[in-house]
C-alpha cells in the first residue's frame, strides 16, 4: 500500500478591493474547484469587472506556489474562493426639501486557495492483479477476453407479435 502525501496548499489575498462583496462573488462561484488552466480561460472570457480582480489574485497565488513550493501550474487547482466584506465608506447625497440620502461605497477582501492535486499509486484491481502474479508464476501469458467471448446473447425483451391481429 502506497503512502498519499498530503497536498500543499497555498493562498493569495486581495484586501480592501473598491468594489461589491456580492458582485465580487458571483464571480468567484465560477471558479471553485476548476485546474488552474480552466479557471483562468473562464476568467478571460468574463465579462465582469471582478474578473479582472480576480485573474490577479490567481496570478499571485499561482507565483506563490511556483516561487515558495516549487509546484508547477498544471499540478493546481483552485481548492477556495471566498469574498469577505471590507470597511464601508459612507457618503452622502442632498435630496430634495433638506433631506439627504446615504450612499454606500462597499469594499471587499478577496481570497483564492489553491491545492496541489494529489498523486497516488495507480490502482490494481484485484481480480487483475492475481492474474498477473498466477501468469507470471507459470510463465504463460495472462489470458484476455476476447470481443465476442464477452458479448452475450440476449433474448429479445419484446413480445411476439400475434398473427392475424389488426391494431
Amino acid at each position: 500500500m502506497s503512502t498519499v502525501e498530503t497536498p500543499r496548499e497555498v493562498r493569495a489575498q486581495a484586501k480592501y478591493v473598491r468594489m461589491s462583496p456580492r458582485k465580487a462573488r458571483l464571480v468567484a462561484e465560477h471558479i471553485r474547484g476548476r485546474s488552474v488552466p480552466e479557471a483562468r480561460a473562464v476568467l478571460a472570457f468574463t465579462s465582469r469587472e471582478a474578473a479582472e480582480v480576480l485573474q490577479k489574485v490567481l496570478q499571485s497565488a499561482v507565483s506563490n506556489a511556483e516561487a515558495n513550493h516549487g509546484i508547477a501550474e498544471e499540478r493546481l487547482y483552485v481548492k477556495a474562493t471566498y469574498v469577505d466584506g471590507g470597511p464601508v465608506m459612507k457618503r452622502w447625497r442632498a435630496r430634495a426639501r433638506g433631506r439627504v440620502a446615504r450612499i454606500r461605497k462597499r469594499t471587499c477582501h478577496i481570497t483564492v486557495q489553491l491545492a496541489e492535486r494529489p498523486q497516488a499509486a495507480p490502482v490494481v484491481e484485484p481480480a487483475q492483479a492475481e492474474a498477473a502474479e498466477v501468469a507470471k508464476a507459470t510463465g504463460a501469458p495472462a489470458r484476455k477476453k476476447t470481443a465476442a467471448a464477452s458479448k452475450k446473447k440476449t433474448a429479445s425483451k419484446r413480445p411476439a407479435k400475434k398473427k392475424g391481429v389488426a391494431t
